[in-house]
């Protein structure tokens, strides 16, 4: 096994004890290796952590749909780390192990799409649209602003773009699971 470029920082970091604390809160206790990782810039680490702590926990989005997304983007950029932390809150949130299993065949002729309700299809193809090509059919997002509102719309599409960024940030610098399955 080769050396990290930039390796983590360690699992037992004290300072800044602000900013420690209040990820170790988001986190129940333990770091996780983007965590480590982030904690090499101390104005990163403290954006990331209000940010997507907010989109992980203050959203009015349907946690389904915030999961399936994420995930979506996870696959859709090859990043196993983002899939392997957001697999278990979509099952939790209601997604079955076979639409986990189905969510690796995003952007695939052969997604199965009759797994998947017409909001999840939609949601999928949001990730699909703005992860790979950027631009978004219109009539997509009609059809989501119809269903979800304006509000759930706005924080899905939000959600989209902060995974893209996540999976970039996992990918560059080799972030990888961590040695056991998060709690």
């Amino acid at each position: 096994m080769s050396e990290r470029l930039i390796p983590y920082q360690p699992m037992d970091l004290a300072e800044p004890a602000a900013l420690v604390a209040a990820i170790r809160e988001r986190r129940g206790g333990q770091f996780m290796n983007l965590d480590r990782m982030l904690l090499h810039s101390v104005p990163i680490a403290e954006g990331w952590n209000q940010f997507i702590g907010g989109i992980r926990n203050r959203l009015s989005l349907d946690p389904k749909l915030r999961e399936l997304a994420m995930c979506s983007v996870a696959v859709l950029n090859n990043a196993e780390y983002e899939f392997f932390h957001h697999a278990p809150p979509f099952k939790k949130a209601g997604g079955t192990e076979e639409q986990v299993q189905a969510l690796r065949l995003i952007g695939q002729a052969h997604f199965p799409r009759e797994l998947f309700s017409q909001v999840e299809n939609d949601a999928a193809d949001l990730s699909l649209q703005m992860t790979r090509n950027i631009k978004v059919d219109p009539e997509l997002m009609k059809r989501l602003q119809k269903s979800l509102g304006n509000t759930d719309t706005v924080e899905l599409v939000t959600v989209i773009a902060a995974y893209n960024m996540v999976s970039r940030f996992l990918i560059a610098l080799d972030v990888h699971p961590e040695d056991h399955p998060p709690a």
